[in-house]
């Protein structure tokens, strides 16, 4: 037996520790090479770590939610054959463990139309799962309603195991029912009954949210400013070209990405808004990174990163956007990509709401919220006189930190934005 020193892997660029969320394997457990052992969180990224060899578990270092600097090791791992062998099989770079990680993904498709169509399915399916619901005819739309208690709401084998049995007790409880009687039901008198309530631990990405936000608003001073936007010309006009757009490219073109045009452009135009605050010192950043809130299907919130926005073209933009909003859902980002941020863009029109005054996302001092597109009856200039019509418009929320912002400069910056946005060429090939 040869003892195998399992360390927490480099985590990205200026990432130095992480924190155990949660242990998949216990001492005396076996894991295979590359099955996932551990569960680690680096500021809002949860991290899956799979174990370089195969052998036995022989002892686990650290307990859940203890800080782990990146190259410690965490738990001992006994293998067979010589551990100098071991050591030089280990992947030395994150580029190395992510060929790995792209070469389980290509085998995990194979083995999905091997078992099943969950093509479509809106969160992920291990092949043993899909197997077993295959197995036990459990389709995608029963599926989606079995409940996950691994990383990300993940269906485990355990889970959908628990579902089958609950599933063939339930069926057994009905044969065995009595038939329902014909005789007609008293009314029975209604009556109050205390019914308690439910204590909920925050879970460790709320907690980092609550504390980010509750620190915001007691280092900025929050004002806000809002335009009304008609957006008729950029609404036509995605219309026109989005169907092209989809069947050359393969993937959606929302108006998320003319925001993001619209928002860089006025950042190259308003420098003074693509800052942060240091003491008494405001140091302007030459980079316009700009952060894209994006929902979570647990309701918490992630903001990934679009690195130097105002480089991309529209065609660019589109493929950086949907890219991190799809791998943000699916808890794929990695922690450079929600770093180094310089301003934020938040779409709440998405849930329906009109405008909303959001929180700076620090150290920044700018933020914009993109409220819902509604059709509205508005006053329009034409040269015969004025006319009524329906028009697209929609809301932008700018929320700025008044210590370093005056309301001249926040005010003039979101109306840019706007300008962009109504001015939009309509000819404009994607």
């Amino acid at each position: 037996m040869a003892r195998f020193e399992f360390k927490l892997p480099a985590m990205g660029e200026s990432v130095a520790e992480a924190t155990i969320t949660h242990w998949l394997k216990k001492v005396g457990d076996r894991v295979e090479a590359e099955e996932t052992i551990v569960e680690v969180a680096t500021d809002k990224v949860d991290s899956e770590v799979p174990c370089e060899v195969t052998g036995v578990v022989a002892e686990i270092l650290f307990d859940v939610d203890a800080v782990v600097q990146v190259g410690q090791v965490m738990a001992i791992i006994e293998t067979e054959g010589d551990s100098a062998v071991v050591a030089e099989e280990l992947p030395p770079t994150v580029a190395q463990v992510a060929e790995n990680l792209t070469a389980d993904i290509a085998t995990i498709k194979e083995t999905t139309l091997a078992v099943g169509d969950f093509s479509n399915a809106d969160r992920f399916y291990s092949p043993l799962v899909k197997s077993i619901a295959q197995k036990e005819g459990i389709g995608l739309e029963e599926m989606s309603r079995v409940k996950g208690t691994g990383l990300n709401n993940r269906v485990t084998k355990d889970d959908i195991l628990n579902y089958v049995a609950q599933r063939s007790n339930k069926a057994a409880a009905t044969l065995s029912a009595p038939p329902a009687s014909n005789t007609n039901t008293p009314t029975v008198e209604r009556t109050y009954s205390q019914r308690g309530e439910e204590r909920i631990e925050m879970s460790r990405m709320g907690k980092l949210i609550a504390e980010h936000m509750s620190h915001s608003k007691h280092t900025s001073a929050h004002v806000q400013s809002f335009s009304e936007v008609d957006v008729t010309r950029i609404w036509q006009w995605r219309n026109k070209v989005k169907k092209a757009f989809e069947a050359r490219e393969g993937e959606k073109f929302t108006f998320t990405p003319i925001f993001m045009e619209a928002v860089a452009k006025a950042l190259v135009d308003f420098p003074l808004m693509n800052i942060s605050v240091e003491g008494n010192t405001i140091i302007k950043k030459k980079n316009i990174n700009i952060g894209m809130a994006t929902a979570l299907p647990d309701g918490n919130l992630i903001v990934p990163v679009i690195k130097n926005a105002d480089e991309l073209s529209l065609r660019g933009m589109t493929k950086v956007v949907n890219d991190l909003a799809n791998r943000a859902r699916l808890g794929q980002l990695k922690p450079d990509e929600v770093k180094d941020g310089t301003y934020t863009v938040t779409n709440i029109g998405s849930f329906g709401n009109v405008f909303g005054t959001p929180i700076i996302n620090q150290p920044q001092v700018g933020i914009l919220a993109i409220g819902a597109i509604r059709k509205v009856p508005a006053v329009i200039e034409t040269a015969e006189g004025d006319m009524i019509g329906i028009r697209y418009k929609m809301m932008l929320s700018h929320s700025y930190d008044h210590r370093v912002v005056n309301g001249a400069l926040g005010g003039m910056f979101v109306q840019r934005v706007a300008e962009y946005l109504e001015q939009w060429d309509v000819n404009r090939t994607l």
